[in-house]
């Protein structure tokens, strides 16, 4: 099963599996943007929108998914927030080079078949300098995790991957880690900001219509 059917089937229960459980642990991460002038933000694998209640007022928001049942529920949970849903691939993001000044990349890294490809296009579309901020499941470098790695084959064909070393996706990525705290599960989940350089990616395409225009 792919991955947009594998969402589109698991969008009805998605909230009641996944919001007590992770609701601390984004509104840690997402306080950040609080402190922050008005700015564009980029939600990629914004899904149910269950980061939009903690989200500030003061900026703009694109949320990106590949699944239309989940963006049709994130724009529920805007409410008065500046928000905007886009159907899309964040391994192939519909925008230009630069588009954003900040970009949150929550439970998405270790959900997609290719996480590298996803930050290298996160890194592409936001501004040199611009943050990024990471809740996500990964493995220390070096970790053996042998029960997690013998369930990933099964467990990325369905929902997410088990498997994922951020130290590995940063080599030559161009970001730099500039805060990593244990959130979730022991330290298996993590609340990360990063930085963008100043030299990556190539060139993007022009930003495209809401979904379904």
């Amino acid at each position: 099963m792919s991955l947009r059917g594998s969402y589109t089937l698991i969008a009805p229960f998605y909230d009641r599996v996944l919001a007590a459980a992770t609701r601390a642990a984004r509104a840690e991460s997402l306080a950040h943007l609080a402190q922050q002038p008005p700015r564009r933000v980029l939600l990629a694998g914004v899904g149910t929108g269950l980061d939009l209640p903690h989200l500030p007022p003061q900026h703009d928001y694109v949320g990106i998914d590949l699944t239309r049942a989940m963006l049709l529920r994130s724009t529920r949970r805007a409410g008065d927030l500046r928000y905007r849903a886009i159907l899309g691939d964040v391994q192939a993001l519909p925008f230009a080079d630069g588009s954003f000044d900040c970009a949150v990349l929550h439970l998405i890294l270790a959900v997609v078949p290719h996480p590298r490809r996803c930050l290298d296009e996160v890194l592409r579309v936001v501004r040199p300098g611009s943050e990024i901020l990471v809740f996500d499941k990964f493995l220390r470098p070096g970790q053996a995790a042998p029960l997690r790695r013998l369930a990933n084959p099964l467990s990325r064909r369905l929902a997410t991957r088990l498997d994922v070393v951020l130290e590995d996706l940063l080599v030559a990525s161009g970001a730099e880690k500039t805060f990593d705290e244990a959130a979730l599960a022991g330290g298996w989940f993590r609340c990360v900001r990063m930085r963008r350089g100043e030299s990556v990616g190539a060139a993007g395409t022009a930003e495209p219509t809401q979904p379904g225009q």
